[in-house]
């Protein structure tokens, strides 16, 4: 009981640090951390807006909160130290017939109220800039100005964070598993997409990478080596017209990667396969690519996907995302090689062969009875 449960315990263990050795997480995320590099940090703050687009939300939104607060703030400051300079706070004693920088500031307070006001042209009437200081008049415009491009600045990120294009690729969904079964008369390995919206993606594009470790016949080995895996559709695979779930199938020929892999090694095996959809939003005219991965674990050998698409009484075609990742078990060679022996077999037995050894000689008849 104790071995039963030790070896079940060790498998689990490996099971699971397998699964976390994978470049692309299954909502398209990459597991990938840069060290060493010999550019300074301050090279990526030149692109200070790409920073601000890939911040996540609760890091843009206190940055959104803090540029304001602050610029509010150090203005009040600025606004506090004018009326000091120019004597016009209470504490000062003011005569009646002086004529303040800025009417009614009494305080740090009421000057950040003033900076507020002032920056986001709000304007209650009741504090105001005099012409007696010019100091205030370049102070009030120069505040001015940088409200505005910090106003600018904030809410395009907001609004391009919103807007972006990411966001759309999540309404794109991948089968959780991948299939290999015969389609066709081939056998080939089949993944299902399905796009949630019913808005298109125009000019779509599918395809595949297959990454795995590989040692040259130089001996040199290379981790996340790429080797491309086409992907078909039955209508090709550019331009899809993707309004309902799509079944894209890689036929596992000779020239496939997975052409030596059988049902009982594929377990085995060392990779990860990445498939990639491009496309363009509709709506936005912006370009979109969304990223899955499947580990040897999540490719089943013998199975096809159950159908989705049915057609109503009413005329109307539906789909049912109940069976969008379910798998049926199915008939299937448990290698592309011996289909393509068993095909090569086949084909022979209705082939017939000549013998160029083989000389057809006529023999003449000859009557041995004698009359």
């Amino acid at each position: 009981m104790f071995n039963y449960l030790r070896k079940r315990f060790t498998s689990h263990i490996r099971e699971r640090s397998r699964r976390r050795a994978r470049l692309v997480s299954k909502d398209g995320r990459c597991n990938i951390e840069f060290g060493n590099v010999e550019q300074s940090k301050f090279v990526f703050l030149v692109d200070i807006w790409t920073i601000i687009l890939d911040l996540r939300w609760r890091y843009k939104m206190t940055i959104f909160i803090s540029a304001f607060l602050g610029s509010w703030f150090l203005f009040g400051l600025l606004w506090y130290v004018v009326a000091y300079i120019h004597k016009d706070l209470p504490e000062f004693s003011p005569s009646i017939n002086h004529t303040p920088c800025v009417e009614n500031i009494n305080g740090l307070t009421s000057a950040f109220l003033f900076s507020l006001e002032t920056q986001v042209t709000i304007g209650y009437g009741y504090r105001c800039v005099t012409e007696q200081c010019a100091t205030a008049i370049f102070l009030l415009i120069f505040q001015s100005i940088l409200g505005v491009i910090i106003n600018s600045f904030m809410c395009g990120a907001i609004m391009a964070k919103i807007s972006r294009s990411k966001n759309r690729a999540k309404t794109i969904t991948f089968s959780k598993n991948a299939v290999i079964s015969k389609r066709g008369g081939k056998l080939c390995l089949l993944i299902r997409v399905a796009n949630l919206r019913k808005s298109l993606l125009i000019g779509s594009h599918i395809y595949g990478k297959l990454l795995k470790t590989t040692i040259t016949p130089e001996g040199e080995t290379i981790i996340l080596d790429q080797v491309n895996i086409e992907f078909i559709v039955d209508a090709g695979n550019e331009n899809l017209f993707f309004i309902s779930p799509l079944t894209i199938y890689h036929i596992i020929d000779k020239n496939s990667p997975f052409f030596h892999m059988a049902a009982e090694t594929i377990l085995q095996q060392d990779f990860e396969l990445v498939v990639f959809l491009d496309g363009t939003v509709e709506a936005t005219s912006a370009t979109c690519q969304v990223r899955t991965s499947y580990i040897p674990e999540e490719v089943l050998w013998g199975y096809r996907f159950a159908p989705i698409v049915s057609k109503t009484k009413e005329g109307k075609y539906r789909v049912d995302f109940q069976n969008f990742s379910k798998t049926v078990a199915v008939e299937t060679p448990h290698c592309a090689f011996c289909l393509y022996n068993e095909k090569e077999a086949k084909a022979k037995e209705k082939k017939g062969y000549d013998n160029p050894g083989f000389v057809l000689s006529e023999v003449s008849e000859t009557s041995d009875t004698k009359m």
